[in-house]
């Protein structure tokens, strides 16, 4: 694509900040670029027009002037709206901008995403609608992974290839290992079948053809496990939007805790 085309686009907003006296940035997933800032002249100014377009977790259609190399612009908006269950609740807002956190990192500014712009629409429709965030946001992260360089092999042996026995995974090979060869890697995952299975799922999974999702508390656990110990030491990175959905955790269980103990 040529540097500042205008045209017509959807576009997620991952997030906005001041510019300037009367100006915003606006960063923005976007179908045809990916990832993209926008500069809206005038965003700050009482009575703009488009002010509920450009709010956060809000989707739509725009037409302006993108540019794959610098700052893009906005002429005007269409059929835009917010993802008002994810605005309204703490615990979907932690999540979803989680997400739109990682696919910003995940992805180059002004390059092309291919089908992961309706994957993570797909995502946050289903956050929005009360589905499980944490599942939605895991079936992110794994497939991520690949985006960030970590190619895991979930559906096979890497020893092998066999993909009937038990399997478990192995930081140090890389994938899974069968019953056979768990003997190479003492520090192996020790996964459940129904953990493995669900990552197997997850790494395939079109998020567009699922309605509803739920996994019992023990297999959340340990998929959470299992991706947040590859994203700190294959990805390393460590996003403030990851702290605070763990603090959030952590502050959960112990009310959780409490309440139990009353």
């Amino acid at each position: 694509m040529m540097a500042r085309e205008t045209t017509d686009f959807t576009g997620i907003i991952i997030y906005r900040r001041d510019y300037r006296e009367r100006d915003l940035l606006v960063k923005m997933l976007t179908d045809k670029i990916g990832p993209a800032m926008f500069h809206i002249r005038d965003g700050k100014k009482r009575g703009f027009r488009m002010a509920s377009d450009f709010l956060p977790f809000t989707h739509g259609t725009y037409i302006g002037a993108l540019d794959n190399q610098g700052l893009s612009f906005v002429n005007t908006a269409s059929e835009t709206h917010q993802y008002q269950g994810i605005a309204t609740d703490l615990r979907r807002n932690a999540y979803a901008t989680y997400i739109l956190s990682l696919v910003d990192h995940a992805f180059t500014d002004g390059q092309g995403i291919g089908g992961w712009f309706n994957q993570v629409a797909a995502a946050l429709d289903l956050i929005n609608r009360g589905q499980d965030e944490q599942v939605v946001t895991n079936v992110i992260e794994t497939q991520l992974l690949t985006v960030f360089g970590v190619a895991p092999t979930w559906d096979r042996c890497v020893i092998c290839g066999e993909r009937h026995r038990p399997l478990d995974f192995s930081e140090q090979y890389g994938g899974m290992l069968c019953d056979r060869h768990w003997y190479l890697d003492q520090r192996r995952f020790h996964l459940d079948r129904r953990t493995a299975y669900y990552l197997q799922q997850f790494a395939a999974l079109n998020l567009q053809q699922v309605n509803t999702i739920k996994i019992n508390s023990f297999t959340k656990e340990r998929l959470q496990y299992v991706l947040d110990t590859l994203y700190n030491d294959q990805v390393g990175l460590r996003l403030k939007s990851k702290r605070f959905i763990n603090q959030m955790n952590r502050l959960e269980q112990k009310m959780g805790k409490l309440s139990t103990d009353d």
